[in-house]
């Protein structure tokens, strides 16, 4: 598979979604969002995982927005208050509730260490690919040409640091949290020992 085979969804909504995640993620969160999506839709086409491309776009852009200061919640964690900014866009992009519904859970799940893809298979492949690209996990989902050629297109530009600072940060304020829970179970080593900020 090349990066250019892989096709993101041409939706009003998927436009909408990515002009959002432009104008409030930084620069590298935003380029793990796209990765997100590229990880999980490629990794979907190659297992046979029939997945709703625009769903699983939506979800990406949207998985993290709740980092930035913009839409911080003061008492639920990011990945909670990233699914509540989600319903709100999918109100706006005329989604019916049970999709927003869905666009919640695939948003929330990609915090959780396994997602039945029979269940939900967006949710599967998120989870999946947030964590390759976080903390390193799955990393022989992919051949090494292929990783290379998505960071060429898409680098990290410092995403470990900035999303283990951003954990931190919550994990104070917030420690009920996932990432309270996340820093317990030693994600920090794992972040920054991932392979990819190793790929050239």
């Amino acid at each position: 598979m090349t990066l250019d085979a892989l096709k993101i969804p041409e939706t009003p909504v998927c436009a909408a979604a990515l002009e959002v995640a432009v104008a409030y993620c930084s620069p590298a969160l935003l380029n793990h969002s796209v990765r997100a999506y590229i990880w999980a839709a490629a990794y979907g086409e190659a297992q046979g995982i029939a997945f709703d491309p625009e769903l699983l776009y939506v979800g990406s852009m949207f998985h993290d927005i709740a980092l930035m200061p913009e839409f911080d919640n003061h008492t639920a964690g990011f990945d909670v208050a990233s699914g509540h900014v989600a319903w709100v866009f999918g109100a706006g992009a005329g989604w019916p509730v049970t999709r927003r519904r869905r666009l919640v859970e695939v948003v929330i799940s990609h915090m959780l260490d396994s997602v039945d893809v029979a269940a939900d298979p967006e949710g599967h492949l998120l989870e999946r690919s947030t964590s390759m690209d976080i903390s390193g996990r799955h990393m022989d989902d992919f051949s090494a040409p292929f990783k290379a050629e998505v960071l060429r297109r898409y680098p990290r530009l410092g995403i470990a640091e900035e999303f283990l600072a951003c954990f931190r940060d919550q994990a104070v304020r917030k420690p009920d949290s996932s990432p309270a829970a996340s820093l317990r179970d030693n994600i920090a080593e794992r972040i920054l020992a991932n392979q990819l900020d190793r790929t050239g």
